[in-house]
Order: C-alpha cells, then sequence, then structure tokens
C-alpha cells in the first residue's frame, strides 16, 4: 500500500547517509579505516604529477567501465587522465570544490551544488546528447479520469527515489507550483524508498504500479518511458502522458573555471570525438545509454537550482 506522508517537506525525506567510500584508479599507497558509523575508506596518496587530469564520479559498476574506457580515448589524444570514484556526490562535489579534481561527472543536483560552492566558478565542458532538454512525464492509468493536476487532489501518487530529481525532487516541486500540496492534497504518497520492490528501475516501478492501478499518478522521464517503449516493458494500453515538463539539463561533465583554456579545448574536443565505430567508444556510449556527447550548456539548470533551493537542498 501507499504511505502517506503528512507534512513533511522534501527535504526531510532525503535520505542524508554517510558518504565515505573513495576508488581511486592509480593505487600507490592504500589506507584503509573503518568505524561504526560509516563506510570503508579506501584512498591513495594523489599522485604529483601537474599535468595529470583528474576525473571524479561516483562509484558504481557502470561508472568504472566508462571511466576505464575514457583514460584509453584521452590517452590517444595525449592527454593523462586519472579517475576518482566516490560513495556519493556530495564526497565528489567536497573534493571538486577542495580542487582535488579537475572534472566531475556530476548529476543535476551535485552540478547545482558546485556552482554554488565552488568560489572560482565552473565550466560546463561536456553532456550526454539525452541529456540536453530532458523532461519529467506525469503519467496516470489510462481510465483514470486524470487530465490536469487539479484532478491530482485526493488522489495517490508514486515518486521515483528521493535522490532522483527527474521522478523526485521536481516532480514534487512541479506538483507545489500547480497548487498541489504533495504532503497535505493526495490521498497518499510515497517514493520508491518507501515500497518494496523486486524491480531495480524506480521509475520502471512507477509504471507498473500506475498500470495496476495501486496508484493513480506518477512521476517518469521521458528518457525512461522511450526505452521501456523500445524495449517493450511499457504497458503502452495501461498508462498514458497526462502532463510533460519543460525541458531542462541533466547530467554533466564539470571542469574547474582555472582549467588551462588550451587543455579544457582539448578535453572538450576528446569527449565530442568518442564514437560508437570505436569499440572502446561504444562501450562508453552504451555504458552512459546515449548515442554521443555534446558541449555543455550552463542554460537549463534553473528550474533544478529553484527546487533545490526551496526544499533547502542548496
Amino acid at each position: 500500500m501507499a504511505s502517506r506522508l503528512q507534512g513533511v517537506g522534501y527535504r526531510d525525506a532525503v535520505l542524508l547517509g554517510p558518504e565515505k567510500l573513495v576508488i581511486t584508479q592509480r593505487t600507490e599507497r592504500i589506507d584503509c579505516c573503518y568505524n561504526s558509523s560509516t563506510l570503508p575508506v579506501v584512498s591513495n596518496r594523489p599522485s604529483e604529477r601537474s599535468d595529470m587530469v583528474r576525473l571524479g564520479g561516483t562509484a558504481t559498476a557502470n561508472h568504472m567501465e566508462v571511466f576505464e574506457g575514457l583514460e584509453k580515448l584521452f590517452r590517444r589524444r595525449g592527454i593523462d587522465l586519472d579517475w576518482v570514484l566516490y560513495s556519493g556526490y556530495d564526497n565528489m562535489v567536497d573534493a571538486f570544490v577542495k580542487g582535488e579534481i579537475d572534472l566531475a561527472w556530476n548529476g543535476p543536483l551535485s552540478y547545482v551544488k558546485i556552482k554554488r560552492l565552488a568560489a572560482d566558478g565552473v565550466r560546463v565542458i561536456a553532456m550526454r546528447d539525452a541529456d540536453i532538454n530532458f523532461t519529467t512525464h506525469f503519467i496516470t492509468h489510462a481510465d483514470s479520469g486524470i487530465d490536469t493536476m487539479e484532478d491530482l487532489k485526493d488522489r495517490s501518487f508514486a515518486f521515483g527515489r528521493r535522490s532522483s530529481v527527474q521522478a523526485g525532487l521536481l516532480a514534487f516541486s512541479f506538483l507545489k507550483d500547480s497548487g498541489i500540496n504533495p504532503s497535505k492534497d493526495l490521498s497518499a504518497n510515497s517514493f520508491y524508498d518507501d515500497r518494496q520492490s523486486d524491480t531495480k528501475s524506480d521509475e520502471c516501478d512507477v509504471v507498473e504500479r500506475v498500470a495496476s492501478g495501486e496508484f493513480d499518478a506518477g512521476a517518469v522521464s521521458q528518457r525512461v518511458m522511450e526505452t521501456m517503449a523500445e524495449d517493450g516493458t511499457l504497458p503502452r494500453d495501461a498508462v498514458r502522458i497526462f502532463w510533460s515538463s519543460p525541458g531542462y539539463s541533466h547530467c554533466c561533465f564539470t571542469s574547474q573555471n582555472d582549467l588551462d583554456p588550451e587543455l579544457a579545448a582539448e578535453i572538450e574536443s576528446a569527449f565530442l570525438s568518442v564514437t560508437d565505430e570505436d569499440p572502446i567508444g561504444k562501450g562508453v556510449l552504451e555504458g552512459e545509454a546515449c548515442r554521443s556527447f555534446v558541449p555543455g550548456t550552463d542554460i537549463g539548470w534553473e528550474m533544478i537550482e529553484k527546487a533545490a533551493e526551496a526544499e533547502g537542498l542548496i
């Protein structure tokens, strides 16, 4: 059953657990320490080479494979790339702000955090093609009778993960902007984190629960809807879109603003040159579920920044 969240703001619902794990690609010396309240810490001494470019990201198997591929592709072009993986975005943001890494593979929320915290400014150096004009859809059961935001009053709503911008933070914000208080005006609502699910994808879980009638409506990204349509898992006869958000920017590779302009141009060119005609490039693009990398833009982050600020996340 859907859980009711009465009087709870988005910030109150967000999980803010410890993020301590650090994985580095080049291991000169490894120190491990444990205590009862944190995850294991794995770190190594940063390389003293000043011409090395260090890329940071979050510690997923996907990112490890992608970064290994990028390292090979960059070296072909004469760029000495090293990479570091952190257990969560907040640790990566902290490392970037301290100048410990030159590039960060940011999610949308971590980008607006970095943008706020970096004293010297930042540059969006590259993005995936899928990150331009990203969209959130509100879906409902085909015969629910829900056609507008106002129709959601006293109905149930399923969000994605609390950490999801597209199906969590922004969805929460879009409801509030339309005059719907998720904590008071919905009969029930829940985040993926609160639901017992065998579905690994939070947004696929939303689609399944709306299709089954467990929830009257829910939030899902255009990208997930398209992927489900392509692989045949979208229940077309059971769900429909009744509202779509304006487009916004999503994930991005962010560089330090004081990065040498010539080097920055070389890095951008290296990203843009990744192609699926090359086996390594194909692996990188498939790992990031995109067709290509495109030039970065500082446009399209306003909605995310506004929502994060309103919920006290930045």
